[in-house]
C-alpha cells in the first residue's frame, strides 16, 4: 500500500515535536520529570497508530500485544546505553547507542521466539520493571544546567534522528508479521534519541539520572498498550487511541499520586 505524503509530514511533525518537548523538559524542568514523561505512550503511539492507519487496526491491535512484552527489550536498551555509555562527549555516546542497540536486538530477538498473550506480555515486562528499578536505585541524580542558546544544527539532528527511526518502524511493518511489527513499535522512539541530545549536550551523569527514572513512567505505556488492544478492533484507531492516552493518563495520575504519598514515609526513614 503506498502512504500517502500527509501521512508521512504528519509522522515528520509529530516525532519531532515530542524530542524538542522532552529536551526542553530536561533543560528547563528536570531530568527526573524528563525521565518519567519519555514512559508516557508518545512514541509508541505513533508507530501504532500509523501501523494501523497504513495496514488495518487489526494488524495493529495484534502488534500491540507484543508491544507489551517489547518494552522489556527497552529497558535492555537503557541498561546497556548505561553500562557502555559513562564517558562524556561522542565517544559516549556512540559507545551508549552501540551497547543499547545490541542489548534490544538480543532481547527483542528472544521475545519474538515467545507466542505471547496480553496476560504474559504484560507480566513479562512488569518482572523486567521491577528488576531495572532495584538495579537502578542507586544511581546518583544529577540535574542539567539551563542553557539559553539555540541551535539549528542541534534541531536538524533531532529532527533527522527522530524521523528516521519513525519512518523506519512503520515501513518495517508493512513485510514483518506482527510479532516483530509489535516489539518494534516498543522500540524507545523518542526516549533513544532523548538519551544521545542530551548525552551530547550535558554529559553522561544526567543522562543516567534520565535511564534511572524511565522504568517508573512504563506504567503508562502497558496501559496504553493493552488497551489499544482491546479498542482498536471494536472502536477504530481515533476512539481506541484517544481511550490509550485516557487509561495511561489515570495510570500516571495514580503513580504520580502515590510516589507524593510514599515520599513522606521515605524522608523519616532516612532521619
Amino acid at each position: 500500500m503506498e502512504v500517502p505524503f500527509a501521512w508521512q509530514i504528519a509522522k515528520l511533525l509529530v516525532s519531532v515535536g515530542i524530542v524538542l518537548g522532552l529536551s526542553l523538559i530536561a533543560e528547563r524542568i528536570s531530568t527526573r520529570v524528563a525521565g518519567l514523561l519519555s514512559g508516557y505512550p508518545l512514541g509508541t503511539a505513533v508507530a501504532l497508530f500509523f501501523i494501523g492507519l497504513e495496514i488495518g487496526p487489526r494488524f495493529a491491535a495484534d502488534s500491540a500485544v507484543y508491544t507489551l512484552a517489547g518494552f522489556t527489550a527497552t529497558l535492555a536498551l537503557g541498561a546497556g546505553y548505561l553500562l557502555c555509555g559513562r564517558r562524556d562527549g561522542l565517544v559516549g555516546v556512540l559507545a551508549g547507542s552501540a551497547g543499547g542497540l545490541v542489548c534490544w536486538l538480543a532481547v527483542s530477538a528472544v521475545l519474538a521466539s515467545v507466542d505471547f498473550t496480553r496476560v504474559s506480555g504484560s507480566l513479562t515486562t512488569l518482572i523486567a520493571i521491577a528488576l531495572f528499578s532495584a538495579l537502578y536505585r542507586r544511581i546518583p541524580e544529577r540535574r542539567t544546567t539551563a542553557r539559553g542558546d539555540f541551535s539549528w544544527s542541534a534541531l536538524i539532528f533531532r529532527a533527522a534522528l527522530a524521523a528516521a527511526i519513525i519512518f523506519l518502524i512503520t515501513g518495517l511493518a508493512h513485510v514483518l508479521p506482527p510479532a516483530w511489527a509489535g516489539l518494534l513499535s516498543a522500540f524507545p522512539v523518542t526516549f533513544f534519541p532523548f538519551l544521545v541530545i542530551l548525552h551530547l549536550g550535558h554529559g553522561a551523569a544526567p543522562t543516567a539520572t534520565v535511564i534511572k527514572h524511565y522504568p517508573a513512567g512504563l506504567g503508562s505505556l502497558l496501559s496504553y498498550a493493552l488497551c489499544v488492544s482491546l479498542t482498536y478492533p471494536a472502536w477504530g484507531l481515533a476512539l481506541g487511541t484517544l481511550a490509550g492516552f485516557g487509561v495511561a493518563t489515570l495510570w500516571l495520575l495514580a503513580w504520580t499520586r502515590l510516589q507524593a504519598l510514599l515520599a513522606p514515609a521515605s524522608l523519616v526513614r532516612q532521619t
